[in-house]
């Protein structure tokens, strides 16, 4: 059948007949020639414009999926070079609808192909710049093949260079000529438009060499500034906001902006400058920074006027602003103008507006979204003012700070002074969102610092009952940004604490969110919980009200902060908490995938919605009867999840089944009904996720091990064989991905000792291949490990197989070295962890257990000696970390009693500020936590080149209460009770120095043992007591 009458059915409105087309289109697709069909129809003027669109939009869709693509599949080499050739010559005859969806195929194309497999595509290119009918064409595509580079460095970057010598010469010819243009079209706005973007994203990551050339430099920049200075034409240009600031030449200012600020930030700096570059930055700073800053503060002076400039070119100009106030040259320049810059068009930038007060009533969730969103922070004149003012009194504070409070307090008397009918109330907004964005100077400061509690009750306080929402929702903002000061009236501390509350349910949604944000400072900065503990329920009601409403992540981050501040005291609320967290994750769910965005808001707040549901298990960790009761409103999050609808989410959602199968009494056959998708998304996509599917995989066998041992259906030991074997057997899975993979070796071995005699063979067997080409030392460590966890778990069996594998000499020869290794700094090279020391140690000493016929007299001299290295290293290794935990400790204690309000020389804020405030008792069973949380940190691939190795291993282990210094001497007493002269011809034959270490090991095993005794019966002692 001919494609053109299957994407004309395709277009059929009926619904049949639309589904057939498709499946037609999946069949023929990779069909000889079957793209150049497609690019006939699109390229045919005279076809219906509707039948090219879906004829692009296939075509664009097949080359994304099929063009890089290695599967059998793959497009020939013919047909790329006749794709490749044919777009370029039909890309001049597109309309603008088509040409989008080709360049999205040729940025493809270009992305894989250039240069290696399109080498002549720079000729193309070059040879059409000079060709006015094909000039679009040759900027479209040059702007494609520039951006490749855009964010490239270093090597990967090398084909800029010459990219830029062959097209700038005539980019900057083309230029310089349609600048010259008089009474320029809108078309010669796109150009110069594309010309723009190309000189951005050849100069975003380093100065291309041509431009080193101060006359080339020059002959741009003159041509920059032209744009920069001259009038946007008022003729064409549209009346409706959204399309005027994408108009064509408002789209050339922005950029001209855009690239006279990256020129200045990243290479007219000094400062940040390498001396290959530091002539290039003084060039820029003598001639043209000063130039350009005239410019900028002229486009500003336009608004003050009652002109417009679109609000990506506000940002962009304050930007440049906010970086030219540290820079003496450049302020002497601001300097004369500032007055009017600051108090008459930064601050009214500052202050609320038409526009504020038109999407506040018709559409308030989008107010919460665009100011909750950081991503439009980037584009707000709003935050760049906010910057510009916090920069000039943090750099320029004593000229300025001073004047620009006379101002606020100004305007906070001419509003308390004016009857209601004629306050000004969007001033007040700007002053107190002033007096937020500088409460970290403020804080600091006298004489203002001791006026801030007067400030809150006097202006801030009154606006709590304001008639008008934004002030109200201004209000909670700023008494969150102050929460943290210390009240000379604790009164006033509970005055703003209930007008928060009360706002949680004010009428506007945007006054409940403002609410909720600042109820996350007052709960930090609250020193006395029985502040909120009896209106505990009502505010959960309100966080269930307000998340039914609307999707938030602050909502869920300040939700986090009540219940790590409560701790265990969530109990009663946990079970109705984690239900409406995970009716709202559901929620956000669906919105992000309705929305397919991928900063959708609702897709952030989904993420937030299990972190809450995590820090909700964390707090009632102690009261394991509680998990069984939430498990069932989580399964069907962690069975959706756990499959690839879960990728964005994956982290979060083991998290949650780590606790679970952590602090449940006993792991459910549900919980175990998540093993198989664990184990299809590793073999599938999540090799990346390995770290994180270890913690619940190491707890089905540490806690589930009878089940994990005995059933049959599935088989939950065949299922961990073969997904181990698999990638330690895969030579395309890295050695950094692969480190978990012994670590769960290890856990079978230690929990299910003598029962799993069968895999022994097997583990050992893939554990050797993998070590025979494995780079990393710290895989190289854990794969060793594996061996010794093999010994301790039945030395005889393993030395048998290793001997019968052949390796036992090489194994052993191996790791004696990799035990001896020094680095240059004299610190050992492998086993770094106390944890991979003592599993060395248990499996070395259970090798002495072995009798005379299966280890021989020389061996055991080895053996013994390297052991009581292993163990002299270990018992260091444990003092040093204890006396560094009681330094901590110390260190801690000293600093008690210390803090104030006071900031450090730097102007960092004090603990106490910040709401770091610790209350004693909140730690829910902190012992066990921690070690689920060290479990976790364990588990991640050691880094390498850090020589400051510390310990965080406290996780819970098989061995834990196996002390290795009485392992070791019991061992050796039952050599000698079974065998004495062995024992006598070991000891005989042993260095003077060895026999010290065997001595002073022997007297610590002892000190050990009365240790161990007396913390059980103090255990023992406690236990009856709280009985």
């Amino acid at each position: 059948m001919d494609v053109g009458v299957v994407l004309q059915a395709a277009l059929s409105p009926n619904q049949d007949e639309r589904k057939a087309a498709e499946q037609r289109l999946e069949q023929i697709q990779y069909a000889p020639q079957h793209l150049l069909k497609l690019l006939q129809i699109i390229v045919e003027a005279n076809s219906d414009i509707a039948l090219r669109q879906v004829a692009a939009i296939h075509f664009k869709n097949f080359i994304a999926k099929n063009w890089s693509s290695s599967h059998h599949h793959q497009i020939s080499l013919p047909d790329k070079d006749l794709v490749r050739n044919h777009t370029l010559l039909f890309l001049p005859q597109l309309p603008p609808l088509l040409r989008v969806q080709i360049g999205e195929c040729l940025k493809t194309i270009i992305h894989s192909d250039y240069p290696d497999h399109w080498p002549h595509l720079l000729h193309w290119i070059n040879h059409n710049l000079q060709d006015d009918q094909h000039l679009f064409a040759a900027l479209f595509l040059l702007r494609i093949l520039s951006s490749k580079y855009e964010f490239k460095s270093d090597e990967e970057r090398t084909p800029v260079t010459h990219i830029v010598e062959e097209t700038f010469p005539h980019l900057l010819n083309i230029l310089t000529r349609l600048v010259h243009i008089a009474n320029p079209s809108l078309e010669v706005a796109d150009f110069i438009k594309l010309i723009c973007k190309i000189f951005w994203s050849s100069i975003y990551l380093e100065i291309p060499k041509l431009l080193f050339d101060q006359n080339v430099f020059n002959a741009w920049m003159v041509l920059f500034l032209n744009l920069l200075e001259r009038p946007v034409p008022l003729e064409g240009q549209p009346v409706d906001p959204d399309l005027r600031k994408s108009w064509g030449w408002w789209k050339v200012k922005k950029w001209t902006v855009h690239i006279l600020n990256r020129l200045y930030t990243r290479f007219g700096d000094l400062k940040l400058q390498n001396p290959e570059n530091r002539a290039f930055a003084q060039m820029f700073q003598k001639h043209y920074a000063g130039k350009i800053l005239d410019c900028h503060l002229n486009l500003l002076n336009a608004i003050r006027v009652g002109g417009y400039l679109p609000d990506r070119v506000l940002n962009l100009v304050l930007q440049y602003l906010s970086n030219s106030i540290s820079k003496n040259s450049m302020y002497t320049v601001l300097q004369p103008r500032l007055d009017v810059l600051l108090f008459e068009i930064v601050f009214p930038l500052m202050c609320f507006n038409d526009n504020d007060q038109k999407l506040w009533d018709e559409d308030p969730h989008e107010y919460v979204r665009k100011g909750y969103d950081i991503i439009e922070d980037l584009y707000s004149p709003r935050t760049a003012s906010m910057d510009f003012v916090s920069e000039l009194v943090r750099k320029r504070g004593k000229d300025n700070l001073h004047k620009f409070i006379q101002f606020i307090v100004e305007i906070l008397k001419r509003y308390n002074e004016a009857p209601s009918e004629y306050k000004p109330y969007r001033q007040k907004d700007g002053a107190l969102l002033a007096i937020g964005a500088l409460c970290d100077r403020l804080k600091q400061n006298e004489p203002y610092k001791s006026e801030l509690e007067r400030m809150l009750v006097q202006h801030v306080f009154p606006e709590f009952s304001s008639p008008v929402g934004h002030l109200r929702a201004k209000a909670a903002w700023v008494a969150g940004q102050y929460a943290h000061i210390s009240f000379a009236d604790q009164n006033n501390f509970r005055k703003a604490l209930q007008c928060v509350v009360c706002g949680m349910r004010d009428p506007e949604l945007p006054v409940r969110i403002d609410s909720v944000f600042a109820l996350r400072s007052f709960v930090e900065a609250c020193k006395d919980l029985d502040e909120i503990r009896p209106i505990l329920p009502q505010l959960l009601d309100e966080f269930f009200k307000l998340m039914d409403e609307i999707e938030n992540e602050d909502l869920v981050y300040t939700l986090e902060t009540i219940v790590d501040k409560f701790g265990e005291e969530m109990a009663p609320y946990a079970l109705g908490l984690c239900q409406s967290l995970a009716a709202a994750f559901w929620r956000c769910m669906n919105t992000a995938e309705a929305d397919d965005e991928d900063d959708d808001p609702g897709a952030l707040a989904a993420v937030g919605c299990l972190r809450a549901i995590s820090t909700i298990l964390e707090s009632v960790s102690s009261l394991p009867q509680l998990f069984v009761q939430i498990e069932p409103t989580l399964l069907p999050i962690m069975r959706r999840m756990l499959t690839t609808d879960g990728e964005e989410v994956f982290e979060e959602v083991l998290e949650i089944a780590s606790y679970i199968t952590f602090f449940s009494p006993s792991i459910s056959l549900d919980m175990w009904s998540l093993w198989p998708l664990m184990m299809e998304a590793l073999a599938d996509w999540a090799i990346d996720f390995f770290p994180n599917i270890l913690v619940p995989l190491d707890n089905y066998i540490s806690r589930g091990t009878a089940h994990f041992l005995t059933c049959k259906e599935p088989n939950y030991q065949h299922s961990l064989w073969n997904m181990i074997s698999s990638i330690m057997a895969d030579k395309n899975i890295q050695d950094s991905d692969t480190v978990s993979a012994p670590k769960l070796i290890e856990a079978v071995f230690l929990n299910c000792r003598g029962q799993v005699d069968h895999w022994v063979e097997p583990y050992l067997r893939i554990t050797i291949e993998r070590l025979n080409r494995t780079e990393k030392s710290n895989l190289k460590c854990l794969l060793m490990q594996v061996v010794a966890d093999a010994l301790y778990y039945n030395a005889a069996l393993t030395l048998s197989i290793l001997q019968r594998l052949g390796v036992a000499s090489e194994i052993f020869n191996l790791w004696f070295h990799m035990l001896q290794e020094v680095k240059k700094s004299g610190v050992h090279a492998h086993f770094k962890r106390e944890h991979n020391k003592k599993i060395c140690c248990l499996g070395l000493t259970s090798l002495l257990a072995l009798p005379a016929d299966q280890l021989p007299g020389e061996a055991l001299g080895r053996v013994f000696r390297a052991t009581l290295n292993l163990l002299v290293a270990y018992k260091d290794q444990v003092a040093e970390a204890a006396k560094a935990e009681e330094e901590e400790e110390a260190e801690n204690d000293d600093m008690d009693g210390f803090q104030t309000d006071d900031e450090d020389e730097d102007g960092t804020d004090s603990d106490k500020e910040i709401g770091i405030d610790i209350e004693d008792g909140e730690e829910a069973d902190s012992t066990k936590l921690t070690k689920l949380a060290e479990q976790a940190r364990s588990f991640m691939p050691d880094d390498e080149d850090d020589d400051d190795f510390s310990d965080d291993e406290e996780f819970e282990s098989p061995v834990d209460e196996v002390d290795p210094f009485i392992f070791f001497v019991d061992t050796m007493k039952v050599m000698q009770s079974l065998d004495p002269l062995r024992f006598q011809n070991l000891t005989q034959t042993l260095e003077f120095s060895y026999q010290a270490l065997a001595n002073g090991v022997a007297q610590h095993a002892e000190l050990r043992r009365a240790e161990i005794e007396k913390e059980k019966l103090e255990k023992s002692s406690s236990a009856t007591t709280d009985s």
